[in-house]
């Protein structure tokens, strides 16, 4: 008579008898269908809306570019994208909404380069690199600094000068405590050995507002955000953040070279999902952004506001925030910003 003997099957010893082999049948199925589970959801993805959430107000650059490439999902993935504007803290209401959501594809945030200050800034209730996973970095957006026109400089050396002789007199709006446009005004005051007032909102939108109605004297923001009200006269530009001018505001100096030398600021945008998201479903998303990025018409649409299309891969998003992230914290020490 053949005597069983006992078979090892990831590090278990299991005797050949009718009940094991079923035990290691239904094992093995287990197995087979928790990989099969990812693939499969991102097989059937979407099948209902997708809720992208601005962690701003309407009408700021990151409400902007998050309408246009929420629209360019639902064309190509052929499901209603909602944008959701949660604004609060900097964006980290609507970041930390995101950051706690279902990790299914259905939940996605738009970010600018706020999501790299803040970390610096903030004791957050999230851990952006743990909490978050990143899609695709869509777009490069040149900061501008512009004033109300009640401001009596018309460009960035009459600026200091008047910030000299009146300090903490001059304002400038941000949309928010830690966004990308408050580290440029402390970044600017800090370079350019003035005091200036710092006034937080909550949102691009509001601040643009305010200064269009004289409440606040400057703004650094995006340039797709003002260009309208500079066209129409009603901000004056004092001068390109970036170290390059503007294609589209080629008469307005950079900041570098008119006196601050080595000043730079830009803002960047891009989407993310909870960590744990299938990577299948954030292959199929960041594959469509970067499809809908190279369309030509989106990018000559941009390029006349100022705006560079990039698309990224996951990747390459993710290797960039975690630059950003370090680059950011020696600015915030350097420029003697609080932290909370």
């Amino acid at each position: 008579m053949w005597k069983l003997q006992p078979v090892r099957i990831c590090g278990l010893t299991w005797a050949r008898t009718q009940e094991q082999r079923w035990r290691i049948g239904t094992f093995a199925i287990c197995l087979v269908l928790s990989f099969a589970q990812p693939t499969a959801a991102a097989q059937s993805y979407p099948a209902k809306p997708i809720r992208l959430v601005v962690p701003f107000p309407p009408g700021g650059a990151t409400d902007i570019l998050g309408r246009l490439f929420g629209q360019g999902l639902n064309e190509s993935m052929g499901r209603q994208v909602i944008v959701d504007n949660r604004a609060g803290a900097g964006g980290n209401v609507g970041t930390e909404l995101v950051a706690k959501a279902a990790p299914d594809g259905y939940t996605l945030l738009m970010v600018s380069a706020s999501f790299s200050v803040s970390p610096s800034l903030y004791k957050l209730p999230f851990d952006p690199l743990k909490d978050l996973t990143a899609v695709s970095h869509v777009a490069n957006v040149p900061f501008v600094l512009v004033a109300h026109p009640s401001v009596p400089a018309s460009n960035i050396r009459e600026l200091i000068s008047l910030a000299q002789a009146k300090p903490n007199e001059i304002n400038y709006a941000s949309s928010g405590i830690g966004s990308a446009p408050h580290l440029a005004g402390e970044l600017f005051a800090t370079m350019a050995r003035v005091k200036l007032t710092h006034v937080p909102y909550k949102g691009g939108g509001p601040a643009v507002a305010d200064l269009l109605g004289g409440q606040v004297q400057l703004l650094f923001s995006t340039v797709v955000q003002v260009l309208p009200h500079i066209k129409a006269s009603k901000l004056r530009s004092i001068g390109m953040a970036s170290l390059r001018r503007a294609a589209v505001l080629p008469e307005v100096p950079t900041i570098d070279e008119s006196g601050v030398s080595g000043y730079d600021m830009a803002d960047w945008f891009g989407i993310l999902a909870p960590m744990a998201t299938p990577k299948p479903i954030i292959d199929r998303l960041t594959q469509e952004i970067v499809k809908y990025a190279k369309r030509d018409d989106l990018r000559s649409k941009l390029a006349g506001d100022g705006v560079e299309v990039t698309g990224s891969s996951a990747a390459e998003f993710d290797r960039m925030i975690r630059h950003d992230m370090e680059k950011f914290s020696r600015v915030v020490k350097t420029a003697g910003m609080l932290t909370n």
